[in-house]
């Protein structure tokens, strides 16, 4: 069998680099049409996401009431998680060559959330959170099995985190509520 000799040429394009010297734009694994489809799952997510993070500053600002310091404590955590968790998303579509949804113009338009102009009530708010993490759930959901089908193992990874962050918040505020 005849072993084939690795020129600086093979070296310099297993490290990213054209023969050249410039270094060039790497798809990784991902067909252009794959990278598309694992990018417009992250940006459905990272709209309901966003969409929810404002939620969250918005019953932060405006709890009133005898529940108001564990819910105003307990939203400031799961908004400040939340905001890290969107940037890691946004850095995860710019990975597939892709543009990461950054106006609340396109939130809105993508996102099954809605916006909550209202101040409910604490037990309110509750609800309406709770309905939020099923939502954003099963949007996680939707993108593990797609990253999985595609063998992408750094978006399936992020987001299983993603999911038990948000199930422990489900279980930690529908205990609340009871």
């Amino acid at each position: 069998m005849a072993t084939r000799k690795k020129t600086s040429s093979t070296k310099k394009k297993k490290q990213g680099k054209s023969s050249t010297g410039s270094v060039r734009m790497h798809s990784l694994r991902w067909s252009t049409k794959e990278r598309k489809l694992l990018a417009d799952s992250l940006n459905e997510l990272l709209a309901n996401y966003e969409v929810h993070y404002q939620k969250l500053r918005n019953y932060h600002w405006n709890v009133t009431g005898g529940d108001f310091f564990d819910i105003h404590e307990n939203l400031e955590v799961q908004y400040t998680q939340s905001q890290m968790n969107i940037d890691l998303i946004a850095e995860r579509v710019r990975v597939f060559h892709e543009r990461p949804l950054s106006t609340f113009a396109e939130y809105l338009k993508v996102s099954d959330l809605k916006e909550d102009p209202t101040v409910p009530s604490s037990a309110n708010m509750v609800k309406n959170l709770l309905a939020d993490h099923v939502v954003l759930v099963d949007h996680m959901y939707e993108t593990v099995e797609l990253a999985m089908k595609l063998s992408d193992a750094g978006t399936e990874r992020m987001v299983k985190g993603f999911i038990e962050q948000i199930e422990k918040h489900h279980w930690m505020l529908g205990s609340f509520n009871k």
